[in-house]
């Protein structure tokens, strides 16, 4: 479908990649990786034909249909629910023109406009919309009101939603995931696996790729790569990729030197003597293997607090919530040190209300909440971001937190989060959205906070970032709390979890694939109309242990069906991973890959029957 020849790409004066030569083929997945900066969004410019190739041909079949969400959201009086069916413009227009029709009692027109309706499949379009909102977090109270009601994550959703709306062969995602909360990513994994078309996918979520994408493009040094498979079986094949390059360089710098060594030893006649000739003209043309370059990986660290008692935080009892209106009921949170907590629950339910209330930002409307003398809060809250003063630098923000600190001892800071040198006295305003909430968690770090609460921090860091925050969040001594849509940062840091939902917070005793699974029935006992009221306050995943006494023969097949098909597809994620596979050409790539996808939804049909079997008990 998409194929790039001696394809080279600038930005400005600076030129992001050249000599790409590739071939992206219809129905595949493609996750687009590399640090900020080596030109991926630059890439869906010129997919989009909003940006010209510098050399080279970049080719699309002239009946693509494209589709990819717009930056900007207009504000607009339109309701929510009429913005994204506007996505479809066929279909939309055919609605809004009996919708018309029927306020002018024109009858005929309305007739006509029920059969083009007819005509282009387009009786379920307003349905396929709320679904959309719905799974995004749209509660069903708010797909009528206006666009310009909304707040800006929420005008991000909005765009999202439009853009899967939008009939198309090539669906374009930069950074889908930034502004969704964990229920969302999991519904968009769901419907991406099903889009029928091919995928462009930019994103910094390494378990949203791993889920998602068929193969990874990765930009980095001004090339673009091509890789089988998905995130976990690129960082493999790289990984060997780069072990065999150092291996034959390592190999060819020994040959080179052994060929001097033979010539030096002529001295000045080796451009006469015979036994020296056929070696010189052997290291002429030797072509040179360059050596592995190890990028510098970003450490950064939240220095330990000075006192750390054991007892921090708690509400006993609290109500919380806003004015009138009480969110959840009956908290009794206790945080002690060394606790790591992540905090699980569908959009709306209360996760930033619970934080809110333990940073004590609003106070509860009932109940207690209490904190050792010596508790010193690091809060990184959703709009953290966007509360850096414009025109001011980095070290500006650091010297407002510590007057009188030696200009020196906060540039030495600022560069241990990577602002380093000129950097740490550029304003704000030049900054990329991932450079401002390292800026944010930089400022947190120097107050030296013994309690972190972390209301999703990784919205804008790219990979490196994240692995740098969940390395120094794991080092942290004291006790943290967090809210995040990246589970590969909840994995590596939290190991209690806490279920916000239907009014109340309960500890989980579970995982996230536990939670995933909850999330799932209760979405599908609700069948999509909003929080399934019956759903159990306490969360306890399905106990196996009790279960099994219902029905065991059913039972251990459906186990045993499971764990076949998830060694099946750990065989074939091998298989992806390894380059000797391809050897059969584009064809066995791509069967390979069609049989992935069909063993992964073998297994979740199975993990399915598993949970009903468990249910009926």
């Amino acid at each position: 479908m998409i194929a790039f020849k001696d394809f080279a790409l600038r930005r400005g004066e600076r030129l992001l990649m050249s000599n790409v030569d590739l071939v992206l083929q219809t129905g595949w997945r493609v996750g687009v990786i590399g640090r900020n900066g080596t030109g991926k969004s630059s890439l869906f410019a010129a997919v989009q034909g909003e940006l010209e190739a510098d050399k080279g041909d970049l080719g699309i079949p002239n009946r693509v249909r494209i589709a990819s969400v717009a930056q900007e959201t207009p504000s607009l009086p339109d309701p929510a629910l009429d913005f994204v069916l506007s996505g479809d413009a066929q279909v939309h227009g055919v609605l809004m023109a009996e919708r018309a029709a029927a306020e002018r009692e024109d009858w005929e027109a309305v007739a006509e406009a029920h059969h083009r309706l007819e005509e282009i499949s387009g009786y379920d379009a307003t349905a396929r919309a709320g679904k959309l909102l719905h799974g995004l977090g749209f509660s069903a109270d708010t797909h009528d009101r206006a666009v310009k009601e909304f707040s800006g994550g929420w005008r991000v959703r909005l765009n999202l939603a439009r853009a899967l709306m939008t009939p198309s062969d090539l669906l374009l995602l930069d950074e889908p995931t930034n502004h969704l909360d964990l229920d969302a990513v999991l519904w968009l994994e769901q419907w991406l696996l099903k889009y029928p078309g091919t995928l462009m996918l930019i994103s910094h979520d390494r378990e949203f790729l791993d889920e998602v994408t068929s193969h990874t493009l990765h930009l980095h040094d001004g090339k673009a790569k091509l890789y089988a498979g998905n995130f976990t079986a690129f960082e493999r094949q790289r990984a060997e990729h780069l072990r065999l390059q150092q291996i034959t360089h390592e190999k060819a710098q020994a040959e080179r030197a052994h060929l001097q060594s033979f010539i030096d030893r002529f001295g000045a006649s080796a451009t006469k003597a015979k036994q020296a000739q056929s070696r010189v003209k052997r290291l002429a043309k030797m072509a040179g293997t360059e050596a592995v370059r190890a990028e510098r990986a970003l450490r950064i660290e939240f220095p330990s607090s000075d006192k750390i008692p054991h007892a921090l935080l708690r509400l006993m009892h609290a109500d919380c919530g806003y004015g009138d209106h009480t969110v959840l009921h009956d908290v009794g949170f206790i945080l002690e040190a060394g606790d790591r907590v992540a905090l699980l629950g569908p959009n709306g339910a209360g996760k930033s209300t619970l934080v809110k209330s333990l940073v004590g930002e609003i106070d509860p409307l009932s109940g207690e909440r209490g904190g050792h003398p010596d508790l010193r809060i690091g809060y990184f809250a959703q709009h953290t971001v966007e509360s850096l003063r414009e025109g001011t630098s980095a070290i500006d923000h650091l010297a407002d937190l510590a007057p009188g600190v030696a200009t020196q001892q906060l540039r030495d800071f600022l560069g241990k989060w990577n602002f380093p040198g000129d950097r740490a006295f550029e304003t704000v305003d030049v900054f990329s959205g991932g450079e401002r909430a390292r800026l944010a968690l930089a400022m947190i770090a120097w107050r030296k906070p013994n309690v972190l609460l972390l209301d999703e921090p990784t919205n804008h860091l790219d990979l490196d970032m994240r692995e740098a925050l969940a390395e120094a969040l794991a080092e942290f001594q004291g006790a943290i709390v967090l809210v995040s849509h990246d589970r590969h940062l909840i994995g590596l840091v939290c190991d209690t979890f806490w279920r916000v939902a239907d009014g109340s917070a309960q500890p989980f005793d579970g995982d996230l694939d536990a939670y995933a699974v909850w999330l799932r029935t209760r979405d599908n006992s609700n069948d999509g109309k909003g929080a399934a009221k019956t759903a159990a306050p306490a969360a306890a995943p399905v106990p196996a242990a009790k279960t099994r006494k219902a029905n065991p023969v059913k039972l251990e097949q459906a186990e045993k069906r499971v764990a076949e098909l998830e060694s099946k597809l750990h065989t074939l994620d091998m298989d992806l991973a390894d380059p000797d596979r391809y050897a059969g050409g584009r064809d066995n790539a791509a069967d390979l890959a069609r049989r992935r996808e069909a063993a992964a939804a073998q297994l979740q049909a199975a993990e399915a029957e598993l949970l009903a079997l468990y249910e009926e008990a």
